[in-house]
């Protein structure tokens, strides 16, 4: 009788365990493998559904809460009412459209959550160096929290100051600006924007790099704060410098009786600037047929005012210019020129202008155009003649 061989499945006791049938084993690696697979699969796409969503809400929250604005040191207050209203970091990466969006979100509620001192935003359009840094800095010296300070130049022009002037870290996201164009109006839209996110500041005035004060800043403040009215020179003027750039394209929408010309540097209250940054349909219009040799900085605004909103505006500019040489540019003034009978001269011309409906002697509070060479004739004149 031959022996019994015991399989390699025997156990050390001699038990048979008859080996699993091949085909049993496959069927069974086959179904975990899918369940792997189903699994992994899924994990991923959870992954990516959870990124698209953390994205999208991430973009959309930028809207209110620009992380390169809002953050840059950001802490567990970081979201703070403060924040929101009052942001201290002017740079961020919002295009034109979302920031004229977030910069024309209006409260409902008519009191603040917050201890609000109104502010007067001061706008400088510039294409490089501010060369009367200094006098302005004289002039806001011991009124922070009475003003902000905005500056658009070039792209790739950074404004060298020091720490301790108005202007330091005041810059904002800018684009190309070509005179004559209609990126003229846009840099005044994105200044507007800009000083709009400061939820504090309740008027705002257009300057250039040659402007100067002539009244010192408590006499600005209070002309500027306790006026009814914004300060726009909207006037119709039967010329070809006047309605000679109107464009036929423009109507109906707008119409030639409706035309108006000023001066580009305006003065508008919170309500006005919101209105201008909102505006897109008669921008549009202009952006499509106000093309050079029309200049669209000097009726754009003019025009819709007086469109839309004439009893709001008193129909003159504050900064005094001198247009009287003739041609496409005011006289400039240098060192030469500057004297304390000139000063004199500018703050008391002998006009009169209407003020919260009553006349008034004090009709322009800035003034331009001065060379870079009139600095120190003019700060000689600060204490003695304008006040600061």
């Amino acid at each position: 009788m031959k022996p019994v061989l015991k399989s390699k499945m025997a156990d050390e006791e001699g038990d048979y365990f008859p080996p699993t049938p091949r085909k049993g084993w496959s069927i069974g690696l086959m179904k975990f493998v899918s369940l792997l697979v189903v699994f992994m699969a899924g994990a991923v796409l959870g992954l990516s559904v959870s990124a698209h969503f953390h994205k999208y809400f991430s973009s959309q929250a930028d809207l209110f809460f620009p992380r390169t604005l809002y953050t840059a040191t950001c802490d567990r207050d970081c979201m703070s009412i403060k924040s929101f209203v009052n942001p201290s970091h002017l740079m961020h990466a919002m295009t034109d459209d979302k920031l004229f969006w977030r910069a024309t979100m209006v409260p409902k509620m008519e009191d603040y959550p917050f201890e609000r001192v109104p502010k007067v935003a001061f706008m400088f359009l510039t294409r490089g160096p501010l060369p009367f840094v200094r006098l302005w800095d004289k002039f806001f010296k011991g009124h922070e929290g009475l003003y902000s300070v905005y500056v658009h130049a070039l792209p790739d022009y950074k404004l060298n100051v020091s720490e301790d002037s108005a202007f330091y870290g005041r810059q904002i996201p800018s684009l190309e600006v070509s005179w004559g164009s209609v990126t003229l109006v846009d840099a005044e839209k994105r200044l507007l924007a800009n000083a709009l996110l400061d939820f504090s500041n309740e008027r705002f005035v257009l300057l250039s790099e040659s402007c100067i004060p002539i009244y010192n800043f408590p006499a600005v403040y209070e002309y500027l704060i306790n006026s009814h009215h914004s300060f726009v020179e909207s006037y119709d003027e039967d010329s070809l410098q006047g309605r000679g750039r109107y464009r036929r394209g423009m109507s109906p929408h707008i119409k030639l009786y409706q035309w108006r010309k000023g001066s580009e540097w305006f003065e508008l209250n919170r309500e006005l600037a919101v209105t201008i940054v909102a505006d897109y349909k008669y921008y549009a219009i202009f952006r499509k047929y106000c093309k050079p040799s029309c200049y669209p900085d000097e009726h754009y605004i003019p025009t819709y005012l007086n469109m839309f909103h004439g009893s709001l505006n008193a129909n003159r500019s504050l900064t005094w210019v001198d247009w009287s040489r003739g041609g496409p540019h005011p006289a400039r003034y240098g060192a030469s020129n500057v004297t304390p009978e000139f000063i004199q001269a500018l703050r008391n011309n002998g006009t009169f202008c209407m003020y919260n409906s009553r006349p008034t002697s004090i009709c322009f509070l800035f003034a331009r155009k001065f060379a870079p060479n009139a600095l120190e004739p003019l700060l000689n004149l600060t204490s003695t003649v304008m006040g600061f």
